[in-house]
């Protein structure tokens, strides 16, 4: 049954790419979007036997929660979620580090830096810079942490690609091409994630 739902948020989550090629009524739309990450923390779910299995299962759930805020409440709204979910993942990162803190510290600096310049509207660069360091905290944990990086880190970066195409469409990146990546970049990301820390704490257990 685990495996069988791992595979349904992977399909939720895939085929939402499609919906903006669909007519769809609103409030389907909005079941769909949150599906896939709320599938994979579903998953997690089923398999969390500790304190980290259930961290990354409030990390995936707050994530599937910001993807349904964000279009039934707006984007402040949704970000404050998200930003929860960064926290939650930090934690479970810090838990299972691997090398030293300051690495972490140093991506995260980049990714506020970087998240900041972005934003065409100005008035907006401290906002996205805030929760920007929830992101590049996320993510530089997360290569710090003992998980496997060709998954856990990689969807962490994802995650912040995902992001950074947000912030910056319309002005450092195009919009139509920032709209095409999006989705995808973040799903990967998270499916990656989710799996990456999912099957080590599996694993360790056994």
């Amino acid at each position: 049954m685990r495996s069988t739902v791992f595979i349904f948020a992977l399909a939720a989550g895939a085929s939402y790419y499609l919906s903006r090629w669909l007519v769809i009524p609103p409030d389907l739309l909005v079941v769909w979007k949150g599906a896939g990450v709320a599938l994979l923390a579903l998953w997690a779910a089923l398999h969390a036997r500790s304190l980290d299995g259930w961290l990354i299962t409030a990390a995936l759930a707050l994530g599937a929660l910001g993807d349904v805020l964000l279009e039934t409440h707006g984007l402040a709204i949704g970000a404050i979620a998200f930003l929860a979910g960064h926290l939650v993942a930090v934690g479970l990162y810090l838990r299972n580090r691997a090398v030293p803190v300051w690495h972490a510290l140093v991506i995260a600096a980049a990714v506020v830096v970087v998240s900041w310049l972005l934003p065409v509207e100005r008035e907006a660069a401290t906002g996205v810079a805030v929760y920007a360091a929830g992101l590049g905290l996320m993510a530089g944990t997360a290569r710090t942490s003992s998980f496997p990086r060709h998954q856990v880190a990689l969807g962490a970066m994802l995650f912040v690609l995902s992001d950074l195409l947000i912030f910056g469409k319309g002005g450092a990146f195009d919009l139509r091409l920032a709209e095409l990546l999006i989705w995808p970049t973040y799903f990967a990301g998270q499916a990656l994630i989710a799996h990456g820390v999912v099957t080590t704490l599996e694993r360790e257990k056994a």
